[in-house]
C-alpha cells in the first residue's frame, strides 16, 4: 500500500484514490516569463518520479500540469522587451519544453494553458459573487471575500485574524478585508484584456488554477503538488475558491516538493546563486543532475554546491560501470526479485527515493560479483532489473557507451583515451606513480575525467 504525506493533515496516509485503479492529479506548472531554474527542475522531476511510479504500480494516472501564460511578470516583462506577450510566452514555453525533455521529464497528460480557459474563469468568478463569496470593488477589480470561508488557513495553519492584522493594503485598493484576494483585475490603459460582466480586465493567478484543475480532474480529485513556496498564499487560495464554488471539497491529498539552496543559503537572484536549468546543463550532464535531483527525498531540502553535483556524477557512473559491457536480459527472461520488492517497499513510504537509489547500488554491487565469478548469464539478468528499476527514476537509460564516451575530447578518440588509460594502469604497476599522475592530469587537461573502482577505470567527459 503505497503511504503519502499530505501535507493538508501533516501525517502520512493510505493512498485510495477516488476512483480504483486511476489517479486524477494536478502540479502547479511555471508562469513563463524567464527561463526554468533548479527550483523548477526540482519540481518538475519530483512529479516526474512520481508519476511514473504510480503508473509502475500499475495506475492509470491523468497527469495535468499547467502553464501560466498571462500575468504581472509576464506582462512586465514582455514591456522591458518590447515585445508582444505571447512572443514571450511562446519562446520560453518552447525552452521550459527543452529543459524538461533534457531531464527526461516525460510530458504531462494535458498542459492547459490559463488563457485557454477565460471563460471557466469568469464562469466560476460568477458563481462565487452570485453565492456572496467574492465582490465586485469600485476600482473594476473582484475579489474573494476570505471571511466568507470559515476553513480558510487549513493547509497552511495560518490564522484569519493573524493574516489580518499583519496584513498591508494600499490605500487605493478597494477590498473589504486586508485578506481579500484579486479574482478578477481591471485592464489598465493598453494592457491586454478580456470582456467580463465586470469590465474589460484579465484572471487573477489563484483562480485560474482553480478553473484549469476542476475543468480537467473534476470538482474534486486525488492529488496537487507544487513546490514549497505556493503553499501560501497560492494553494491556500485555490482550496478557498474552489470549495466555495463547487461546494465540494477540492483535494485529497497534497504534496510540496522542497525547496533547493546554493551552499546553505536560499537561492535567489538578490543573493545572486542564481541557476537557471540550461546554465545548469551547460556544465553537467543532464542525467547527472537529475540523478542528484531524485537521490535525496521529494519533501526535503536540496543542498546545491559543485561538490553535491560531482558526487552525483561520481554515484551514477559506478552504476553505468556496473552495465558496462553487458547486454541486458530480456525482460520475459526475468522474474521479480527480491531487490523489485524491496525498490517498492521504499517507493511505497511516500516516494522514498533516497532509499530506491540504494537499492539501485545493490543491484549493481550484485552484478559486479557476478562479474567477478564469472557468471555473465546472472550479471545479464541482474543488468536487466537495474535498468528496469532505473526506468523508474528515469535514470539508466543510455547505453553505458554514450554516457561514458560521449565522443572523446580535444581530438582524442575514444581510442586513444582507451590507450591513455592502459598506459597509466601499466605505469601504476610498476610504481611509476609520477608518470601515472601526469597522464592523469593531461586527460583531465583535454576534459577527461577518470574514475577508479575495483572493476576498474572508466571516463567521462568534464
Amino acid at each position: 500500500m503505497i503511504r503519502i504525506y499530505n501535507t493538508l493533515t501533516k501525517e502520512k496516509e493510505e493512498f485510495h484514490p477516488l476512483e480504483p485503479g486511476k489517479v486524477r492529479m494536478y502540479v502547479c506548472g511555471m508562469t513563463v516569463y524567464d527561463f526554468c531554474h533548479l527550483g523548477h527542475g526540482r519540481v518538475l522531476v519530483a512529479f516526474d518520479v512520481i508519476t511514473r511510479y504510480l503508473r509502475h504500480r500499475g495506475y492509470d494516472v491523468h497527469y495535468v500540469r499547467n502553464i501560466t501564460d498571462i500575468d504581472d511578470k509576464i506582462l512586465r516583462r514582455a514591456d522591458e522587451n518590447g515585445e508582444v506577450y505571447t512572443d514571450l510566452t511562446d519562446r520560453m514555453i518552447h525552452a521550459m519544453h527543452e529543459d524538461e525533455a533534457r531531464l527526461a521529464v516525460l510530458p504531462p497528460s494535458e498542459e492547459p494553458r490559463a488563457t485557454a480557459f477565460i471563460d471557466d474563469i469568469i464562469a466560476m468568478i460568477q458563481r462565487l459573487v452570485s453565492t456572496g463569496h467574492a465582490y465586485p470593488a469600485d476600482n473594476g477589480d473582484v475579489y474573494f471575500a476570505v471571511e466568507s470561508f470559515p476553513d480558510y488557513g487549513k493547509l497552511s495553519r495560518k490564522k484569519l485574524d493573524d493574516l489580518v492584522a499583519g496584513a498591508r493594503v494600499d490605500v487605493q485598493e478597494a477590498k473589504r478585508s486586508p485578506a481579500d484576494f484579486a479574482l478578477w483585475k481591471a485592464a489598465k490603459s493598453g494592457e491586454v484584456s478580456w470582456q467580463s460582466p465586470w469590465g474589460d480586465g484579465r484572471p487573477g493567478w489563484h483562480i485560474e488554477c482553480s478553473a484549469m484543475s476542476t475543468k480537467c480532474l473534476g470538482d474534486t480529485f486525488d492529488i496537487h503538488g507544487g513546490g514549497p513556496d505556493l503553499l501560501f498564499p497560492h494553494h491556500e487560495n485555490e482550496i478557498a475558491q474552489s470549495e466555495c464554488a463547487t461546494g465540494h471539497k477540492f483535494v485529497h491529498t497534497w504534496m510540496h516538493a522542497g525547496a533547493i539552496r546554493v551552499n546553505k543559503e536560499k537561492m535567489s537572484k538578490s543573493l545572486g546563486n542564481f541557476f537557471t536549468i540550461r546554465e545548469i546543463l551547460e556544465k553537467y550532464p543532464a542525467e547527472v543532475v537529475r540523478y542528484f535531483l531524485v537521490s535525496s527525498h521529494y519533501r526535503s531540502q536540496v543542498d546545491y554546491s559543485e561538490e553535491s553535483l560531482a558526487e552525483a556524477g561520481r554515484t551514477l557512473t559506478k552504476l553505468y560501470h556496473a552495465l558496462r559491457g553487458l547486454i541486458p536480459a530480456k525482460a520475459s527472461e526475468v522474474e521479480e526479485t527480491e531487490h523489485d520488492r524491496r525498490f517498492e517497499d521504499v517507493m511505497d513510504d511516500d516516494f522514498n527515493t533516497a532509499g530506491a537509489i540504494s537499492v539501485l547500488h545493490a543491484v549493481a554491487g550484485e552484478i559486479n560479483q557476478h562479474r567477478r565469478d564469472g557468471n555473465e548469464d546472472e550479471a545479464s539478468r541482474a543488468a536487466a532489473v537495474l535498468v528496469r528499476l532505473g526506468a523508474v527514476l528515469g535514470l539508466l537509460q543510455q547505453d553505458p557507451e554514450a554516457f561514458f564516451q560521449v565522443g572523446g575530447s580535444e581530438g582524442l578518440s575514444p581510442k586513444d583515451i582507451e590507450a591513455m588509460i592502459q598506459a597509466r594502469a601499466d605505469a601504476r604497476k610498476a610504481r611509476d606513480f609520477a608518470e601515472a599522475d601526469r597522464i592523469r592530469d593531461e586527460l583531465l587537461e583535454k576534459g577527461i575525467i577518470l574514475d577508479d573502482s575495483c572493476e576498474g577505470t572508466s571516463w567521462r567527459k568534464a
